[in-house]
């Protein structure tokens, strides 16, 4: 049956929007529900689940949230319209751009809310390895392609590139959570890129 009452005294998109802060900033498990209650205007906890049914439902709300605003970065790394490289490149520019801004938590949801985890919560584990695999996806989208263009020989190791550029971008979020600066990020990330041109030249 519906549930019956007084009418919700919460904005929905701004309590899931508090919440993917709060786990973005201290992670799944250590988030507790008084705190994620009081980050939606002190609601109660009837109000809370009846809104959400879970604390892990809420957070599956907040990652596809966070999937859609801040992590939509990562969607450059599919861009056609560019070169591959110039996609792979500007993909980590605007991740690392992102991961150093000072408006929200530091570092990537994805890579940093699950990292304290018990044995109990690894399906929440699983949740954001499967997401970060569908990124490492497009990585390797794009080396293929540029394999499959010109841009890098046909002897590229594939595997091997794609494993280089995702440990970087995934290095990106404990660099910036411990206060590494956008701009040394950004010097590294061209740095990056001359192997990039050191890889396009044909073995002779």
């Amino acid at each position: 049956m519906p549930r019956t009452g007084r009418p919700r005294s919460f904005n929905r998109d701004e309590a899931v929007a508090a919440a993917m802060l709060l786990f973005w900033e201290h992670g799944f498990e250590p988030t507790s529900l008084a705190q994620l209650r009081a980050a939606m205007g002190n609601i109660s906890a009837a109000s809370f689940y009846a809104a959400f049914e879970s604390k892990e439902a809420l957070f599956r709300e907040a990652v596809n949230r966070y999937l859609s605003t801040y992590g939509h970065v990562s969607e450059t790394f599919r861009d056609t319209s560019l070169t591959s490289k110039a996609a792979m490149e500007l993909g980590l520019r605007q991740s690392a751009r992102m991961q150093t801004e000072n408006s929200h938590p530091l570092g990537c949801l994805l890579g940093l809310s699950a990292v304290n985890c018990s044995p109990e919560q690894q399906h929440i584990r699983d949740l954001l390895s499967k997401e970060r695999e569908r990124v490492r996806g497009w990585i390797k989208e794009c080396i293929e392609r540029a394999v499959a263009n010109g841009e890098l020989p046909e002897s590229t190791d594939i595997s091997m590139v794609v494993t280089l550029f995702e440990t970087f971008l995934r290095g990106i979020s404990t660099q910036a959570r411990d206060g590494v600066p956008y701009e040394a990020i950004d010097a590294a990330i061209t740095q990056l890129m001359s192997v990039w041109d050191a890889l396009s030249v044909e073995p002779g």
